[in-house]
């Protein structure tokens, strides 16, 4: 008879891991791993990767969660590998190949259809997504060999750079660096500029480099992350804030920061804003989101005082356990 396993004491973890996440994980994986390894109460990620996919997946916890949505709104840069003359069923490696077509793409054809997805472009989401169609996942009707009709949607591809290459058994393919608005799907751009080029393509590798102001080389591997003590994963922690660095900043005095607080207005001389970050003057404590209109801050997600306690134990306790600096001759 096994033993019960040990029940793991959670407590409030308060901050953002940059993660770069492993192939051949789902995204809810590897959040409840890093959750597990940290004890943290309550977590949340940024948007979902493939399991086929890498690279940079923000994750939040405890009072980040409240801001995780302006991750999942953010532009993303990928970096991606188009196999050329086969199509799949998922438009990836996934999946099983469905069509087979001679190749015969020059640099030319490359760099007219690089135009033609570059800048605002209309895209159908692929059936094999976690798009909900009357509360199910669109990917649950493509197991089931089911398809859904889907609207068009408008995007923006910021930034596309390719270049024919050929894959390690003499394939041709694509290498593609992508910078994308919110809600772009590469499988489907990979998949269009297939059809584009007349031969068809599957993405057959992907890895995310940047969402936001975050970039790989600010990230930790998960494997790293296991190998590391609990304090030293704590301290691979980004502060709740860093989701806000675009944020223009606003400080309240304290009885303005405690009025903001409780939900009200506060009124100044600030100009016309969509995106503040309310601070208050006693201790820099980040009380939350805001927008100015018409000289009035009005509040938007708020931090609760146990969750601005909690932050200011957490960066209390790490400056007391800050090794002293060296001795210089």
């Amino acid at each position: 008879m096994n033993a019960p396993r040990a029940r793991v004491a959670r407590r409030p973890v308060h901050g953002v891991l940059l993660l770069d996440k492993p192939l051949g994980w789902s995204s809810n994986d590897v959040l409840q791993k890093v959750k597990w390894l940290l004890r943290a109460e309550k977590a949340g990620h940024t948007g979902t990767l493939d399991p086929l996919a890498s690279g940079v997946l923000p994750l939040c916890f405890g009072a980040a969660t409240k801001f995780s949505q302006l991750q999942l709104d953010a532009d993303k840069t990928y970096q991606a590998t188009l196999r050329l003359g086969q199509k799949t069923s998922t438009g990836d490696a996934e999946g099983a190949v469905i069509e087979n077509r001679p190749v015969a793409v020059s640099p030319e054809d490359v760099a007219r259809v690089t135009r033609q997805f570059t800048g605002p472009i209309s895209q159908v989401p692929p059936m094999y997504s976690a798009l909900k169609k009357d509360g199910k996942a669109l990917y649950e009707y493509a197991r089931a060999g089911i398809e859904v009709a889907r609207e068009a949607r408008k995007l923006t591809i910021y930034k596309l750079d390719m270049r024919l290459t050929q894959t390690g058994i003499a394939q041709t393919a694509i290498d593609m660096i992508v910078k994308c608005s919110k809600g772009s799907y590469i499988r489907t751009l990979g998949e269009d500029v297939g059809e584009a080029l007349g031969c068809g393509a599957h993405l057959s590798a992907l890895r995310r480099t940047g969402t936001g102001c975050f970039t790989a080389s600010q990230c930790v591997t998960l494997e790293v992350l296991e190998s590391m003590t609990e304090d030293g994963r704590l301290a691979c922690l980004l502060p709740v804030a860093s989701l806000l660095s675009d944020h223009t900043v606003v400080t309240l005095d304290d009885d303005n920061a405690a009025r903001f607080m409780s939900g009200l207005r506060r009124r100044g001389a600030w100009p016309d804003t969509a995106q503040v970050a309310v601070y208050a003057s006693s201790g820099q404590a980040l009380l939350g989101t805001a927008h100015v209109k018409d000289g009035e801050l009005i509040p938007g997600r708020l931090l609760s005082p146990i969750e601005i306690e909690q932050i200011a134990n957490e960066s209390r306790a790490g400056l007391s356990e800050s090794p002293e600096p060296a001795q210089t001759d």
